[in-house]
């Protein structure tokens, strides 16, 4: 059953459409992969099918609204209003299925890490290595749309989504704890670093993951676990061997989050669609946070219409595709440094970002305002920071998760919405579609 399976999945993913010029990818066939040219084929497929729903969660943030044409509203109105109950019928759904058909790919390399042939040690390693930091990112997107944050109270014990991390596909998956979760997670991180020893890939192979993409995971994750010290430790190793940043004060410069940038460390995924891009905008109340001398806003965003709203500038075209950056790394070493009340290494690794995205005078006042601040003052700045860096690269709406789940609130077409303070909201339910299927998942 398992074999038909996947000659039935692997020519399903055949069909997908052509990759573009930097994705060099070949196709597996139809037949069951056996050496490691094979499987590596077959990865890259399931690297191709990894989902974009980061970008389209952070509808539900202050980062971004919806056009009001009638088809993206009828696509992404409700999501943007929080209306899980009864949303429109035409509302783009949350592609919970592409996870598991990437899970199951990832399990398929894992289970037959001693059956593949025609590769070095190396080689192999590399390849079930990528396997297991697929899966556990896989887990860590799923859990996080649709689980409770993991430093809410009491979320722990809370049933969030099922592990997959077999490919027994006549198992019936039931919902495992937030908790569970993570530490499965954690578990495939750690055997991912064993095994991973591609320091860095080329720019044509740059959507696999590397020895880099494994301590930029874990310093995400532990961001997100509010373990501090490992959150540094991890993003400190990333910096050590890959620091530089995009200087926006040049004349020219790639965006932060393309591809080719110099900043890149895993280009995997389109977080911004073309469709979600397209639709979304970014509300004049959000663009209030790039202060004066922020080349930032300039550069991330269109010129605005005659409400002050902009179209991003970051999305739309698989040349934007980003999961790890460097920028990412600087943030997260100065949020954790600052939570652990070592403020002067906070205050460098956030003034050495800042150097590089405000014009020289607007850099000197950020930075007299930095040395002045008290822990909390840093802490915010830090997010606010996170907020304009990060803008639609699928980072808002988890953040928010992660830290305060503050309360929102949305004038659209005349009618108020409220996403009151830590509201149950916060977490997204699982798919209809999916509880329709296996009816264990309501519970």
């Amino acid at each position: 059953m398992k074999k038909i399976y996947v000659l039935t999945l692997l020519s399903c993913l055949l069909m997908l459409s052509a990759c573009d010029s930097y994705l060099d990818i070949k196709p597996v066939g139809s037949v069951i992969p056996q050496t490691a040219e094979e499987y590596r084929a077959l990865l890259a497929r399931a690297y191709l099918n990894v989902p974009k729903d980061r970008g389209q969660a952070c509808f539900r943030s202050d980062e971004m609204m919806v056009n009001d044409n009638e088809y993206d509203q009828n696509s992404f109105g409700d999501i943007e209003r929080w209306n899980d109950v009864s949303p429109f019928p035409g509302t783009s759904q949350f592609t919970w299925s592409n996870f598991y058909n990437v899970l199951f790919i990832a399990n398929q390399l894992i289970e037959n890490e001693k059956e593949i042939t025609e590769g070095t040690p190396e080689v192999v390693n590399q390849l079930v290595g990528e396997a297991y930091l697929l899966r556990a990112y896989m887990h860590f997107v799923l859990v996080n749309l649709h689980g409770q944050p993991y430093t809410k109270p009491g979320a722990l014990s809370s049933k969030s989504v099922p592990l997959k991390l077999d490919t027994d596909i006549e198992k019936t998956l039931g919902r495992n704890t937030v908790e569970e979760v993570y530490i499965s997670i954690l578990s495939d991180i750690e055997r991912a670093r064993e095994l991973i020893n591609k320091e860095e890939w080329e720019t044509v192979f740059s959507y696999r993951f590397s020895v880099l993409a494994v301590d930029a995971l874990q310093s995400r994750v532990s961001l997100y676990m509010g373990e501090w010290q490992k959150c540094l430790e991890s993003a400190e190793a990333v910096l050590a061997k890959k620091s530089v940043l995009v200087d926006m004060n040049e004349d020219s410069f790639v965006l932060p989050n393309h591809f080719e940038s110099v900043e890149t460390i895993t280009a995997l995924e389109q977080v911004m669609s073309s469709v979600v891009n397209n639709a979304a905008w970014a509300p004049a109340s959000f663009l209030t946070i790039y202060q004066e001398g922020d080349r930032r806003l300039a550069a991330y965003f269109a010129a605005p219409d005659e409400n002050g709203n902009r179209k991003s500038s970051k999305g739309g075209k698989r040349d934007y595709s980003c999961t790890f950056r460097v920028g990412e790394l600087y943030l997260n070493a100065a949020e954790a440094a600052a939570r652990l009340d070592k403020l002067p290494q906070a205050r460098t690794r956030l003034l050495e970002l800042m150097q590089k995205r405000y014009t020289p005078v607007a850099y000197v006042e950020k930075k007299n305002a930095v040395d002045t601040m008290d822990k909390d003052a840093l802490i915010g700045e830090i997010l606010n920071e996170r907020a304009r860096e990060l803008a639609f690269e699928g980072h808002r709406w988890f953040d928010l998760r992660r830290t305060t789940r503050p309360r929102i609130v949305k004038v659209l077409q005349g009618e108020t919405y409220i996403l009151e303070q830590d509201d149950p909201r916060y977490t997204i339910p699982i798919p209809k579609d999916a509880i329709a299927a296996n009816p264990g998942l309501a519970n």
